[in-house]
């Protein structure tokens, strides 16, 4: 073992004066050297330094000392000025002499001896070699000029009348105040204020040009008129503004040549100061300034953080967000790294705006930015991803980015997230609320094609309006359309409520019946106060408690109602003439409502073989008598309701054994084996017992397992859904689960197919002539374009081409802008277009954020715009819960209990219903289903000589869909023409393009399924009742 006290060596003896003057063998024999740190720092002269410059209080409070002996200096001046009386006679003695106080000559000359001696340190510890840079400044110049006649007054008594241009200290107290203004920066650790300094430098120059030349035009003018200081001040300002009113004029040649020499400086020193303050102004009106802490502690304003903002974004945000009353007081911040838009600066320049709306340019990844923003005092930040770069990827990148910089920097401060791609959802899983564009854009397309204009639903429900669009409009339907579209969701604690208050203790279903026929108000939904899930219609088993959230759909909410007794015969009134218009026409319409859930999830075991249908009661066959509708019960009646087991495989529509066998085998419920990303939700669904080889689901191709190469060599019983995108990405999990949901009857699964690009040849591969629905998906690669607009250019171009070619083919699309929409399904000869194109822009006149509403492609479920769905995300800064029902009846989230979005077709044999309260009781009473709107269509059929008059009129009513169910093929062709004649189509026009459009008509439809003449009998001679009826 190594003795540790032979390696380390003996430590040095101390430092003593015995030890410095005899030595020491063994320190001198030792190799370390001992140092000492900062020693320069403890010279005098650094010391004075660091009190004086480097330290930034003590410098600060020097310089304002300094500052205050300047103004002090010209203070004196303008006494000694006050109290001097004007001497006759015009001597040049008297510029070169003055009267002055031995008091005043006193604290002038202590006044001059403080400003040298501090002059002459400050030169002295700034010296850095060459002392003739330090002597040539003009402040020290001045400095000189100014104390050093003072300083020799004092060993020559007879100078002490001497006159001393003592004013010229202002430039110095100038000099003294932009040093003063750094340190103060300095000290209190703040980011220096350009803008600041260069004001506080143009005025402290201007105020400088003025007192010098009041001043010295003033003491030139003694030999002459004697001017006062005021006619000095009247002279200057009337000289300086060019007026010139000539009646105080200069007389000596030297307050002349004084007056021409401050012209000329004035002429040279505020040009450039104005030039600079103005590019600092144009610079700041660019980067947006700050957003003050005084503001941010006493106001309440929110964040809103983009990657570059269009006057569409800007818009839909300011008119959603202060739609609510109590955010009339709240201010906008606009964090944008981009330069202000053009259209933006002109729309934040009105009042209306200007005073709520700030806009600065920055970085959300900066804490410098957002420090100026205030985010740590933020009620909200907003952070909105670009939908129109063609690397959405990249795009959600940014957004991620984002989110993480504003939690870091303000953990407190709640985040709307908006995010393109539903596998990026999980890195933003800390967000208060999320919405992701794909997941609802693909469900919104999927519902659309079993649940018709879900989108167009959930658009208005989501926008907020108060229902006045359409009301100056000639037609009916435009009128109820636009009042309806003010419906939204609104909340309220049951004990608290009005509305629901009565109903404590009973079902959900009596509720929300009586609740619907006493005050016209549509109860959805609830939530337990010891649960955080919503339940949609969460049936007749679920009884209300007191304090329960209730979810309800009206014009406005409670708080805002008032209540009369005379108000429901009204709404009775209303309702019954709901389904009689001017027309007396057979109507066609389409029930949107949720199904009820008793145990857990749904059973479609429960439901019939075809669907919910009303049946007519067996003692309601007489015509004098509307059938009678069972009552809707308080307490389900248990032994009416069946137990349904989730998990059977049972199928809900089997008729024969045989195909209850070959249904057993092909099909099974549960939850999808495999997530297509992190963070998407499990969703009970129809899923087949065996997985598919990847080789079979080639549909061009033939292989080992089948030889089929086209769509029809399949079979299918149902109509095809084929979907057009450019990828099979992740979000087509949210499209193909909604079509496969285990409420569903296996009966009705439609086929779906993906077609990755869209050739003529491969449309009529994957079956387009008996296609149920075609959705057309936007194109990542095409959302980019030179002008922003033009981004759906190509997907209107695609889907016009396929309406010309398969005009009987129900098309669903996605556009990026919703001013695109005009452009579906468009025909330039259109009477009825032109009419809706009008009406449209006076809605926008009035001031409506749902002027797009009355097109007939949006309003019949075939277009939307993802863009329309930003609402949802602000919405929810009011009402949280926004974003929960949506996913909710979309389908996108599942919560045992609650109730899902489905739809029910009605007949003319199911019109013994007659008003919407009865089709409320009924549905209520039978199924416990809540209907919560209508899709109407009608069908008239006009001859020649009306479709022109109604056409001059503008109101041609248009069937939005053809019922091949129901028709025989010979009233399909006459309801065509009839179609095409009343709205002017321009195909006419093109023979060559209407020949192809024939040709390929008879060759897709050959071998399509005819309807027999006993159904159009049937149909006709239900019509004839319906009438006699």
């Amino acid at each position: 073992m190594v003795d540790l006290e032979s390696e380390v060596p003996p430590l040095p003896p101390r430092y003593r004066f015995r030890d410095l003057l005899l030595g020491d063998q063994g320190w001198q024999n030792d190799d370390r050297v001992q140092v000492e740190f900062y020693m320069n720092e403890n010279t005098f002269k650094e010391r004075l330094k660091l009190f004086f410059i480097k330290n930034q209080r003590s410098s600060l409070r020097i310089r304002l000392f300094n500052f205050s002996l300047k103004l002090l200096s010209c203070f004196l001046y303008i006494i000694r000025v006050l109290l001097e009386n004007p001497s006759q006679g015009n001597e040049w003695s008297h510029i070169f002499w003055v009267n002055r106080s031995l008091p005043l000559w006193g604290l002038q000359v202590s006044v001059a001896l403080i400003s040298l001696f501090e002059t002459i340190l400050l030169g002295y510890l700034s010296y850095k070699g060459n002392i003739w840079e330090q002597i040539l400044r003009i402040p020290f110049i001045l400095e000189i000029i100014n104390a050093v006649p003072f300083i020799i007054s004092i060993f020559w008594p007879s100078l002490r009348n001497l006159f001393v241009p003592v004013f010229l200290n202002c430039w110095l107290a100038k000099h003294a105040l932009e040093n003063m203004i750094n340190d103060l920066h300095r000290a209190i650790q703040r980011t220096q204020s350009a803008m600041f300094n260069q004001v506080l430098i143009l005025i402290s120059t201007l105020l400088c040009l003025i007192f010098t030349c009041i001043c010295g035009i003033q003491h030139l003018e003694r030999i002459g008129k004697k001017l006062n200081l005021f006619d000095s001040l009247y002279f200057c300002i009337v000289t300086f503004s060019t007026v010139g009113f000539g009646d105080v004029t200069p007389e000596t040649w030297s307050s002349k040549l004084f007056v021409v020499a401050m012209i000329c400086v004035a002429l040279v020193v505020l040009p450039i100061q104005f030039e600079q303050l103005a590019y600092l102004w144009m610079e700041r009106q660019k980067s947006g300034g700050n957003y003050s802490r005084h503001r941010a502690q006493t106001e309440k304003h929110v964040v809103l953080c983009v990657s570059s903002l269009k006057i569409d974004l800007l818009m839909d945000f300011l008119n959603e967000f202060y739609a609510h009353p109590r955010l009339q007081d709240y201010y906008v911040v606009i964090l944008c790294p981009t330069e202000m838009d053009v259209q933006v600066r002109r729309v934040l320049q009105i009042p209306m705006w200007s005073q709520r709306v700030i806009y600065l340019q920055g970085s959300a990844l900066k804490d410098q930015d957002l420090l100026r923003a205030k985010m740590d005092d933020a009620e909200a930040c907003f952070i909105l991803s670009s939908r129109c770069e063609v690397d959405r990827t990249s795009s959600d990148h940014q957004t991620i980015l984002r989110a993480w910089a504003v939690k870091d920097f303000a953990p407190n401060c709640p985040l709307y997230v908006q995010i393109l791609k539903p596998e990026n959802k999980f890195h933003i899983k800390f967000a208060d609320h999320v919405v992701c564009e794909e997941e609802f854009k693909y469900a919104m397309l999927a519902l659309n094609c079993i649940c018709p204009a879900t989108s167009t639903l959930i658009t208005l429900l989501v926008h907020t309006s108060r229902g006045q669009e359409g009301q100056q409009s000639p037609e009916q339907w435009q009128k109820m359309y636009g009042r309806c579209s003010g419906n939204e969701v609104y909340h309220i604690v049951l004990e608290e409520s009005t509305f629901f208050a009565e109903y404590e203790g009973k079902s959900f279903t009596y509720a929300s019946f009586h609740a619907h026929k006493k005050f016209g108000v549509c109860l959805i939904g609830i939530r337990r106060e010891d649960n955080k899930n919503i339940l949609l219609n969460p049936g007749p088993r679920c009884i209300m408690n007191a304090t329960d959230i209730c979810f309800y759909i009206n014009i406005t909410k409670e708080e805002n109602s008032a209540f009369k007794n005379h108000d429901h015969q009204k709404k009775s009134n209303v309702s019954r003439s709901f389904y009689h218009g001017p027309s007396r026409l057979p109507v066609h319409s389409i029930i949107a409502s949720m199904g009820t859930v008793a145990i857990d999830l749904q059973d479609t075991s429960c439901r019939s073989a075809s669907g919910p249908t009303l049946s007519l009661p067996s003692e309601g066959n007489k015509e004098v008598r509307r059938p009678s509708i069972a009552p809707v019960l308080e307490v389900a009646d248990t032994s009416s309701i069946q137990t349904c087991d989730l998990l059977s495989d049972q199928s809900e529509d089997e008729t024969t054994p045989d195909e209850e066998m070959s249904s057993n085998v092909e099909y099974a419920k549960g939850y999808p084996p495999y997530s297509p990303y992190i963070g998407s939700s499990p969703t009970f669904c129809h899923l087949l017992h065996e997985k598919v080889p990847f080789c079979c689901l080639r549909l061009d191709k033939s292989c080992q397992h089948n030889c089929y190469e086209d769509a029809k060599a399949y079979g299918f019983k149902n109509k095809l859904i084929i979907v057009a995108a450019e990828t099979a990405g992740n979000g087509l999990y949210n499209f193909i689960v909604p079509l496969r949901a285990y409420y569903r009857p296996k009966k009705e699964l439609n086929p779906v197919i993906l077609l990755l690009d869209n050739p003529l040849d491969d449309l009529l591969r994957c079956g387009v002539t008996f296609a149920a629905n075609m959705v057309v998906v936007d194109k990542e690669s095409t959302m980019s374009a030179e002008e922003d607009y033009m981004a759906d250019a190509k997907t209107i171009v695609n889907v016009q081409t396929l309406f010309r070619l398969f005009s009987s083919l129900s098309i669903i699309t996605e556009l990026t802008h919703p001013a695109n929409m005009r452009f579906m399904q468009f025909r330039a000869k259109d009477c009825y277009s032109l009419a809706l194109s009008k009406l449209e822009k006076k809605e926008r006149e009035r001031g409506s954020n749902l002027a797009f509403m009355f097109r007939l492609p949006f309003a019949a479920g075939r277009v939307f715009s993802i863009s329309m769905l930003d609402t949802l995300l602000y919405q929810s800064f009011v009402k949280d819960y926004m974003i929960s029902i949506t996913r909710l009846l979309l389908g996108l989230d599942t919560t045992p209990g609650s109730g899902f979005l489905c739809s029910m077709k009605i007949t003319e044999d199911d019109l013994w219903i007659r008003t919407y309260a009865r089709l409320y009781q009924k549905l209520c009473s039978s199924t416990g289903d809540v209907p919560i709107g209508i899709y109407r269509t009608e069908s008239q059929k006009l001859t020649t000589s009306e479709c022109r008059e109604i056409a001059s009129q503008s109101q041609i009513s248009i069937s939005v869909e053809e019922w091949e169910d129901t028709k025989d093929t010979k009233e399909q062709g006459h309801h065509r023409s009839n179609h095409r004649n009343s709205t002017s189509s321009d195909q006419s026009d093109h023979p060559l393009l209407r020949r192809k459009s024939m040709q390929w008509a008879r060759r897709l439809s050959r071998k399509g399924p005819k309807h027999s003449g006993k159904t159009a009998e049937k149909i006709t001679q239900q019509r004839l009742n319906l009438y006699r009826r």
